[in-house]
């Protein structure tokens, strides 16, 4: 598999480069990690002649500190991903951020992997919408590192019937291994229209039945779940309570007449999961 990975200097990036290293991976990843710098970002928009306005020392002395750091974390991220044995490459680039990444992420077959924030303002690297951003626009699968590396063990997978959940499903099976020290416990999680009468309900169980029993046959620990309500409130919740280590989900779910609109619920997921979120394309 293919990984770009998003590096800023911060402890977010860290993370996320650590996170590679402990997900249960079927075959070794190929990473390539994008530290971005964003000059052009200094300037605020109403500043049009920033030279009478006294800014443009500032600007000019702020652009080199920043191209100082992305050396630093060009030779700091090197460090790690060899440490930890990743096969990999780091590379320095100029431009927007958003866009740099997803540019490196074009394709269904990468994995984009970035933290949740990042660091502060005048570093430039907003990764609290950056991540949101790339969540939205990507053409792969993206997972966004929400809290330090840990070992797998629950994986809360939420399903709704689209081909979305479909392709979910299928990244568990073929992307990673069920078992490392331990078989990983997999909940499927399917959130009822609350308005659902008996045949809806009966639908919406059978598909889980059917996706837990692939994950079933392909070594996973399951459990299944059924819950009326607000999809993107009710995943939160389970995630919570369950206490996951990862939440995965479709990209986009049903039309509005079949209520799980996660194109928007995954950027809620986003923002609002307790545990780190996989968004898969």
């Amino acid at each position: 598999m293919k990984i770009v990975l998003a590096v800023d200097g911060s402890k977010y990036g860290r993370w996320a480069t650590e996170w590679i290293a402990r997900m249960p991976f079927a075959k070794s990843p190929k990473v390539t990690a994008v530290h971005v710098v964003d000059v052009a970002a200094l300037r605020a928009p109403f500043m049009v002649q920033p030279a009478m306005l006294g800014y443009e020392r500032f600007l000019q002395a702020e652009a080199r500190r920043l191209e100082s750091r992305a050396k630093r974390v060009e030779g700091d991220t090197s460090t790690l991903l060899s440490s930890l044995k990743l096969n990999g490459t780091v590379a320095v680039e100029k431009g927007p951020v958003a866009p740099t990444i997803l540019k490196h992420g074009a394709g269904r077959s990468a994995l984009v992997v970035l933290g949740h924030r990042g660091l502060g303002d005048l570093d430039r690297f907003f990764l609290g919408s950056v991540s949101t951003q790339v969540t939205l626009h990507a053409s792969c699968s993206v997972l966004v590192v929400k809290q330090p590396p840990r070992l797998i063990s629950r994986i809360l997978l939420t399903v709704d019937g689209s081909k979305a959940s479909d392709r979910a499903v299928q990244f568990l099976l073929r992307e990673l291994r069920p078992t490392t020290k331990k078989r990983i416990e997999a909940t499927v999680l399917h959130v009822l229209p609350s308005f659902a009468y008996s045949q809806v309900a009966m639908t919406g169980i059978r598909l889980t039945h059917r996706y837990a029993d692939k994950l079933t046959a392909a070594g996973y620990r399951v459990k299944e779940a059924y819950v009326p309500g607000d999809p993107a409130d009710e995943i939160v919740k389970a995630a919570k309570s369950r206490k996951a280590d990862l939440l995965v989900a479709g990209a986009k779910g049903l039309s509005a007449v079949g209520r799980f609109l996660l194109g928007s619920v995954s950027t809620k997921l986003v923002r609002h999961s307790p545990c780190s979120v996989l968004v898969v394309r």
